[in-house]
């Protein structure tokens, strides 16, 4: 009899180092597309199909309308200095979609491909799919504090329930909350217990 169910899933993420190591293996346009994964947190779906009409750099945001996301909610994403970085490499390389590969110029439709997977072999990254891009992002994220509510927003997730997954990767960033009770554990206690036993006696 088992005391603890299985976990239906198992998150699997790479550190910020792998994540480097990973990147400078990848073809050019498959880098680009996972740096950018990496600081959107977005689908590959939403990645491969992103067009510059949905960007709007000035305000720092880009948007996934309803059609192409996965909740059916529209997703407004912000978008960081890294993912600015990357967008601003890929300027002017098609006049409609964001990054493309090929010629003629296509969006890229298939990430998970050779080029992945030796990448990933060359580095040592077993086990690990494109969307575990996804999966690092959010565990980057609560790592640094960021909160499942905020995350929840962030992805575009319907439910909070499905970013609870990521709870667990809190552990360091609640260390200071735990320290605030410190000195109060039973230990202290006893001592005091058995002190007072001694001077009385």
């Amino acid at each position: 009899m088992k005391l603890y169910p299985e976990p239906r899933k198992r998150i699997h993420w790479i550190t910020r180092e792998e994540a480097a190591r990973l990147i400078a293996e990848l073809p050019p346009h498959l880098a680009g597309m996972a740096r950018f994964s990496l600081a959107t947190g977005l689908r590959q779906r939403n990645v491969s199909y992103l067009r510059w009409d949905q960007v709007d750099m000035d305000r720092r945001v880009a948007w996934i309308h309803p059609d192409q996301s996965k909740s059916r909610r529209a997703i407004g994403v912000p978008l960081n200095r890294d993912a600015l970085a990357v967008l601003e490499e890929w300027r002017g390389k098609h006049k409609e979609w964001v990054f493309v590969y090929g010629r003629p110029r296509r969006p890229v439709d298939r990430t998970s491909t050779k080029a992945w997977y030796a990448a990933l072999e060359r580095v040592g990254i077993a086990n690990f799919r494109w969307h575990d891009l996804r999966h690092t992002w959010a565990s980057w994220h609560v790592q640094s504090g960021t909160s499942l509510q905020e995350l929840q927003e962030l992805g575009g997730w319907s439910t909070v329930e499905m970013v609870l997954r990521y709870a667990h990767l809190a552990a360091d960033h609640l260390l200071s909350a735990a320290e605030r009770i410190e000195g109060t554990n039973l230990g202290t206690i006893s001592q005091k217990r058995d002190l007072r036993l001694v001077v009385s006696h």
